[in-house]
């Protein structure tokens, strides 16, 4: 039996203790015995948080997975296109003015954090379309102009607001699941599983994607067709989660390459992997997170930057040494 035969088998025992066990932990040990307020505590507040850590790594791991397919490169991130600052500006402009609303399972910032998300990928989409055609070339670059132009905003918006309104705003930036409840869960997961379904299904087009644009045209695959489904499904899941939780950082990249490194490059066995890694290290993280000694939470999108960051650096000079990803 090879290594990667036996490495999903032991990402899926994993993920499982991760989602009975972290629950457990915080501030306060509560074992699965509690009663009254413990057991109210364990099962209405982290039980709700620990699913939607779980699901929101797992999208994130999964987008960043496709754009890493998409523009054949190790080092895209969920982020690359500008969705994540699409929706916070929507988040920022909504704190800003002041507006107070909300839809049935979603709160206002949420609403008009996807709506941001929405806008950064139709402006994306539209402006690869005028170019003409859908090359990766054209798609990079209008995501990182819509990604920098929005960015502008946001710096303009915090400028123009007040301590209140511009300590919310960067509070949010940092991407927390502080407040995820089952609310949150059940917004996540029909962006989770459509989202999964799409990219299973797409395995092989992937598979030739990362082996060059004309290799894949000569096996009969619609390259055109392709791209845009993987980058449409994957900003949709990019948007769920930004939404519902704010900008996290660095697990997009991290995660499905080290699947990579752990099981292969064939999209067949690494997408599920890349579910299930995610999903259990943003858990991880935000256990970590919020059991702080101190007893002061720290937002979950920090302590993955701070791994993150070490880990990018470590890519980067891997490559530069010749290292193929």
């Amino acid at each position: 039996m090879n290594k990667q035969t036996i490495v999903l088998p032991i990402l899926l025992i994993l993920a499982v203790a991760a989602l009975l066990l972290c629950p457990l932990f915080g501030m306060k040990f509560i074992p699965l015995t509690a009663e009254g307020l413990d057991r109210s505590i364990l099962l209405d507040i982290r039980l709700p948080r620990v699913l939607s850590a779980f699901a929101a790594g797992a999208m994130l791991s999964l987008s960043g997975m496709s754009f890493q397919a998409l523009f054949r490169n190790p080092l895209a991130t969920p982020f690359t296109l500008g969705v994540s600052s699409g929706a916070a500006l929507g988040a920022a402009l909504y704190i800003r003015l002041g507006l107070i609303f909300s839809l049935p399972l979603l709160s206002g910032t949420s609403v008009a954090a996807f709506i941001g998300a929405l806008l950064a990928v139709g402006l994306v989409y539209s402006m690869t379309r005028i170019k003409g055609g859908f090359t990766t070339s054209t798609l990079l670059l209008a995501g990182l102009a819509i990604s920098f132009f929005f960015s502008s905003l946001i710096l303009l918006i915090q400028y123009l607001s007040g301590f209140e309104h511009s300590f919310r705003i960067v509070q949010w930036m940092m991407g927390s699941l502080a407040s995820a409840g089952y609310n949150q869960l059940f917004n996540l997961l029909p962006f989770l599983l459509s989202g999964s379904i799409v990219l299973l299904f797409l395995h092989r087009e992937m598979n030739l994607l990362m082996t060059g644009e004309d290799l894949a045209i000569s096996r009969g695959v619609h390259v055109g067709r392709v791209k845009r489904l993987i980058f449409i499904t994957a900003s949709l899941m990019v948007g769920g989660v930004v939404s519902a939780c704010g900008p996290i950082g660095f697990v997009g990249m991290m995660a499905p390459h080290i699947c990579r490194l752990l099981i292969g490059a064939d999209h067949r066995r690494l997408t599920p992997a890349a579910l299930l890694f995610g999903g259990t290290f943003l858990t991880i993280c935000d256990t970590l997170a919020r059991s702080m000694p101190s007893g002061a939470e720290v937002p979950v999108g920090i302590m993955t930057a701070l791994l993150g960051g070490p880990f990018f650096i470590w890519l980067l000079l891997n490559r530069k040494s010749g290292l193929e990803l």
